[in-house]
C-alpha cells in the first residue's frame, strides 16, 4: 500500500488517506439518488408521469440508471485510484444528466416517442461521445488541449470551482432559496418559525457544520470535516426526531431492470437506428451538435475539476498544470463509455472531490476509499442516505473558501487577463456549468487578445475551443 501510492512522498498516512475518501464519498453520495431521478425525470411517480408518460417504463429507467450511476461512479473512481494515483472521484455529471433527460427521455415523450426507446439512443450519443474523447485522450490532444489554455484562465478556474461548489453546499441546505424577483435569497426564517415549519432545521445545522470545521481547523484538529459531517448528521437526527430509513426490497427490482433495459441499450441495433434517425432526434446535424456538446462540457468539466483540485492539494507541476493530468483524462474517457454501457448519462470526475483533498487526501487511496463505499452502496445503497445533505453542504461551502485564494495569482492590473478569468469565475455560477464559464472565458479572451493586438500562435488552441462553444451556445440550450 504504502509502496504503490507512495504514502509517505506524498506527505500523508492510511488513516488520512481512508478519512479523506470516506468524506469525497458522502460529500458526493447524493448522486445515487439524484441521477436517476434527473434522467428518468422522477421515475414512476415523476413529473413526466404526472403529465402522462408510462410510469411503468419511466419506473424501468430509474432502477437501471440507479444501478448504472453507482456502477460508473465505481469503475471510473476505481481508474482515477489504479491507473492515474489520484484522489479524485468520478459520478454522473449534474447538469449533464437534466440535459439528457431533456433531449432523450422527456424529449422522446413530447415528441410521441417511447421514453424507453428515447432513454436508449441518448446511450448510444453518450457512447459515441465517449469514444471520440477516449480517442482524444489516447492521441493526447486532451492534454494539449489542457495545457494550451492561458495563465489567467487557469488560475481562474480553481477560483470559479470554489464559488460553483460553495453555492451547491448553499443550495443543498437549503441557506440560499429561489426568489422570483431576485433569483436567490437567504432563508427566510422569520417566515418559516411564523408558520411553525421545521425547515429551518437543516439550515441552521448547515451553518452550525461549517463554522464547527472552521474552528476545528483553525485549532489543527485532525479530521475536522469529517468529524463535523459525523456531528452534524446526529444534530440533524436529534432536532428533526427522526431516525435513519433502511428499505432494502427494491434493490432485486432495479437489477432486473438495469439487465433488461439499460446494459443492453448500446447493442441493440434499434438503440443505433433511432439515435440516428431524423424522427428521433431531428436529423444528423442536431445529432453532431449533441455529440459536440456531451463532449465539450465533459472535457471542460474535467479540466476544470482536475485544476482546480489539484491546485488546491498543491499537485501543480512547474507550469501550473495538473501532475499526470493526462492519466486523469483517459480514466475520465474510459469511466464516460463506461457508464453509457451500463446505462447511465455521462460519468466525469467530480468537483466534490476537493472535500476528500481538504480532508487531506493526496494519493490514489483515497479514490480506492470512494470506490469502495460505492461498491458497497451498490447493495446497500441506504447507507448513502444516512448522511443528510445539510450535513455535507458545509464541507462543499469550506472547500469553496479554501480554492477562492487561487484567483490572488491572476493578473489583475492586465484587463486582457482579469475580464476572462472574472468572466470564468464569476459565469460557473452563474450558468452553474463549469465548462460554460471556461467557454465563455476563452471566448473573452480571444477577443480581446485580437482587438488589442496581443494575439499570439500559442493562442490558436484557445481560438478552436471559443469557436466551440460559440457554435454550442448558439445552437443548444443548456
Amino acid at each position: 500500500m504504502e509502496k504503490y501510492f507512495m504514502l509517505k512522498e506524498n506527505g500523508t498516512t492510511v488513516r488520512k488517506e481512508i478519512i479523506a475518501g470516506i468524506t469525497t464519498f458522502f460529500a458526493m453520495a447524493y448522486i445515487v439518488f439524484v441521477n436517476p431521478n434527473q434522467v428518468a425525470a422522477g421515475g414512476a411517480n415523476g413529473w413526466l408521469s404526472e403529465l402522462g408518460a408510462n410510469s411503468s417504463a419511466l419506473g424501468q429507467i430509474w432502477n437501471s440508471v440507479y444501478i448504472a450511476s453507482i456502477l460508473g461512479a465505481f469503475v471510473g473512481t476505481l481508474l482515477m485510484s489504479l491507473y492515474a494515483k489520484l484522489p479524485f472521484a468520478q459520478a454522473c455529471g449534474m447538469g449533464l444528466n437534466a440535459f439528457f433527460c431533456t433531449m432523450f427521455v422527456s424529449g422522446a415523450f413530447f415528441a410521441g416517442f417511447d421514453v424507453t426507446k428515447g432513454y436508449q439512443a441518448g446511450l448510444v450519443i453518450i457512447f459515441v461521445s465517449g469514444l471520440i474523447f477516449l480517442l482524444l485522450s489516447i492521441t493526447g490532444a486532451r492534454n494539449y488541449i489542457a495545457k494550451a489554455m492561458p495563465t489567467c484562465l487557469k488560475a481562474a478556474i480553481p477560483a470559479g470551482i470554489g464559488l460553483f461548489i460553495a453555492f451547491i453546499g448553499f443550495q443543498n441546505a437549503g441557506i440560499i432559496q429561489a426568489n422570483q424577483y431576485t433569483l436567490v435569497q437567504f432563508f427566510d426564517f422569520n417566515g418559516a418559525f411564523d408558520a411553525g415549519l421545521s425547515t429551518w432545521i437543516p439550515v441552521v445545522v448547515a451553518l452550525f457544520g461549517l463554522l464547527l470545521i472552521a474552528i476545528l481547523t483553525k485549532l489543527k484538529v485532525s479530521g475536522a470535516i469529517i468529524i463535523s459531517i459525523i456531528i452534524s448528521s446526529v444534530l440533524y437526527y436529534i432536532l428533526t426526531k427522526s431516525v435513519p430509513n433502511f428499505d432494502l426490497q427494491q434493490i432485486g427490482q432495479s437489477f432486473k431492470d438495469f439487465g433488461s433495459v439499460g446494459i443492453k441499450a448500446i447493442f441493440t441495433p434499434e438503440s443505433w437506428s433511432n439515435a440516428f434517425s431524423a424522427e428521433f432526434l431531428g436529423g444528423i446535424f442536431n445529432v453532431i451538435m449533441l455529440i459536440i456538446t456531451f463532449c465539450l462540457v465533459d472535457m471542460f468539466d474535467t479540466l476544470g475539476t482536475v485544476y482546480g483540485t489539484a491546485a488546491q492539494a498543491d499537485m501543480l507541476d512547474e507550469n501550473g498544470d495538473p501532475i499526470r493530468l493526462e492519466k486523469a483524462m483517459m480514466c475520465d474517457s474510459i469511466a464516460t463509455v463506461s457508464g453509457a454501457v451500463f446505462g447511465t448519462s455521462t460519468v466525469t470526475t467530480f468537483v466534490e472531490s476537493s472535500a476528500g483533498v481538504a480532508a487531506g487526501g493526496r494519493t490514489g487511496l483515497t479514490s480506492l476509499t470512494t470506490a469502495l463505499c460505492f461498491f458497497v452502496c451498490l447493495f446497500l445503497a441506504p447507507v448513502a442516505s444516512i448522511i443528510p445533505s445539510c450535513a455535507t453542504a458545509p464541507a462543499l461551502i469550506f472547500v469553496g473558501v479554501l480554492m477562492m485564494k487561487n484567483f490572488a495569482k491572476v493578473d489583475m492590473d492586465d484587463v486582457a487577463s482579469a475580464v476572462p478569468a472574472f468572466l470564468a469565475m464569476i459565469m460557473m455560477v452563474l450558468t452553474y456549468s463549469i465548462s460554460n464559464g471556461i467557454g465563455i472565458g476563452c471566448i473573452a479572451y480571444t477577443i480581446i487578445t485580437l482587438c488589442t493586438g496581443k494575439y499570439s500562435k500559442k493562442d490558436i488552441m484557445v481560438t478552436v475551443i471559443s469557436i466551440l462553444f460559440a457554435i454550442r451556445f448558439a445552437f443548444i440550450t443548456m
